[in-house]
């Protein structure tokens, strides 16, 4: 029997549909990700920038902290891109009236501007990729997405308690 045969004592994870399923959302992720790096570097513009200026469209003065939580990702990130997307004039940073420790975050007009110019060529990209599927089949994927999400937030939380105590 060679390597690449499957008996009963040895299953490869490949081999399983679970595994599969993971393997075929990452792979989409990843070329998703690629085709939107290059369908929006024309506007000067990677996808973490995109993604914090969506958050900023949608969550108009959220905290610099709140943003990175959403984002998942640390500080350091966020203090690496947010600086970036100031001098280019696309964000505000400004302190919060009550405590002067937390910084909002808002987009410039030409912040608003640009991040729509990016979310069309996002979506269109979107609904180019998925056309052939049913609404029902792209729900029952957002669900099982939504589900995972929420089971790894809740193992990344107790992990980040037992690590505090």
């Amino acid at each position: 029997m060679n390597k690449n045969q499957v008996t009963s004592e040895h299953h490869f994870p490949w081999d399983h549909p679970r595994f599969r399923s993971w393997i075929a959302v990452a792979r989409a992720c990843q070329l998703m990700q690629q085709t939107l790096t290059r369908e929006i570097a024309h506007l000067d513009i990677k996808p973490p920038h995109l993604d914090i200026l969506i958050n900023l469209y949608r969550f108009d003065g959220i905290s610099q902290q709140e943003l990175a939580r959403k984002l998942l990702v640390g500080r350091s990130n966020m203090s690496m891109l947010l600086p970036q997307l100031e001098k280019r004039g696309l964000i505000l940073r400004r302190g919060d009236e009550k405590d002067k420790r937390v910084l909002r975050l808002s987009l410039t007009p030409e912040g608003r501007s640009l991040t729509e110019a990016a979310m069309e060529i996002h979506t269109g990209l979107i609904e180019k990729s998925m056309e052939g599927s049913p609404i029902e089949e792209c729900m029952i994927v957002a669900k099982s997405m939504e589900r995972l999400i929420g089971i790894l937030l809740k193992e990344e939380s107790e992990l980040s308690e037992e690590r505090a105590d």
